[in-house]
């Protein structure tokens, strides 16, 4: 895994969000928000009304980065059944940090975005399962149990807002939910202010770590990823995933090439590859590989370690998009509280 760089120097914006971090909310000061007499009403992804009588007290998330949604709400234990992949490695190295439950491997993983075993689901006598939309029998076989289910899908950043916002409505944490949203902002104008010194738009092509052909379009969330670095997305087609031929890649000619976080692939050798030599992105050296994807993640908040990442690779010039450790910790001490210091940060 690689280490990002540590760089300090001219960080624009940096007193704006220490200071925002020195007012982080303990886990103890969140209020929770008690639902009305009409209780708690929200639309989930598939455009389904989930209906709640009351604050979510037994949650099954099956999906990894909505559970990280829930443990940046401080509403983690609320969890009583998880997504299987996240008591693997390398996600249980920072989920045992956010749940000591995860850690002694005392939170039931009834299902994964494959497979959902019903009668673990049901075992665990949940008030609301988190799951992928796409999931359709599993939502069925769950919801003839009057269980409510909350189907999620994400394209864009946009996506990922609503989500957050859902999610504190279904749990009574809508405050936190604000604030989370509000320091979003707030990275996002910081990155704008420091951008604006450039009229450049380097094409990035983006690789899954399938295989070095399979990336994503303009419809999904890498897009967002790359709009929001000052970037555009060298890949011209809609699809949210695509596996795409070298003759595309070639004609595109990317001037920076991004590697998802593959332990089996490095951007050495993608450089080595002849069929790739004529490329701008190899010419000038300029592949790289995102850290570790929990840090990395597109589907959570902490997409901007990943939009601060890539525009420094893309616009290397402005010194002052260096993505720090010092930037990077007050990050993840907002997003998760006081547990944000314990985490790792490579």
């Amino acid at each position: 895994m690689k280490k990002i760089a540590i760089f300090l120097i001219g960080l624009a914006g940096i007193g704006l969000l220490i200071g925002v971090m020195s007012k982080t909310v303990k886990t103890s000061e969140i209020t929770r928000n008690p639902a009305d007499s009409t209780g708690i009403t929200v639309t989930d992804f598939r455009g389904k009304t989930v209906h709640l009588e009351k604050p979510a007290e037994r949650i099954v998330c099956l999906i990894e980065s909505a559970l990280s949604g829930l443990y940046m709400l401080q509403a983690g234990d609320r969890v009583v059944g998880i997504s299987r992949n996240v008591t693997q490695e390398p996600l249980i190295r920072y989920y045992s940090i956010l749940d000591h439950r995860i850690a002694d491997r005392k939170l039931p993983s009834p299902g994964n975005w494959d497979f959902v075993s019903l009668e673990s689901v049901l075992a665990l006598k949940p008030d609301l399962v988190i799951i992928w939309s796409e999931q359709k029998e599993s939502i069925e076989s769950i919801e003839s149990h009057n269980i409510p289910v909350y189907g999620v899908f994400l394209n864009s950043f946009d996506d990922l807002s609503k989500e957050i916002t859902d999610l504190g409505k279904l749990t009574g944490t809508s405050s936190r939910a604000d604030s989370l949203l509000s320091f979003s902002q707030k990275l996002t104008d910081s990155l704008f202010t420091i951008l604006s010194k450039t009229e450049s738009k380097p094409k990035v092509y983006f690789s899954w770590n399938q295989g070095l052909f399979e990336t994503s379009g303009t419809n999904s969330t890498v897009n967002s990823l790359f709009a929001l670095s000052g970037a555009q997305n060298a890949v011209p087609i809609p699809e949210e995933h695509a596996v795409i031929s070298l003759e595309n890649l070639l004609s595109w000619n990317p001037d920076v090439i991004v590697l998802w976080s593959d332990p089996a692939r490095s951007p050495a050798d993608i450089l080595a590859r002849p069929e790739l030599k004529t490329l701008t992105a190899v010419k000038s050296g300029k592949v790289h590989e995102l850290p570790s994807a929990f840090y990395c993640d597109f589907w959570t908040l902490k997409y901007h370690l990943a939009v601060r990442q890539v525009a420094e690779w893309a616009h290397p010039e402005l010194v002052a998009l260096a993505l720090s450790d010092s930037l990077k910790r007050t990050i993840l001490v907002h997003f998760y509280g006081e547990k944000g210091y314990q985490l790792p940060l490579d």
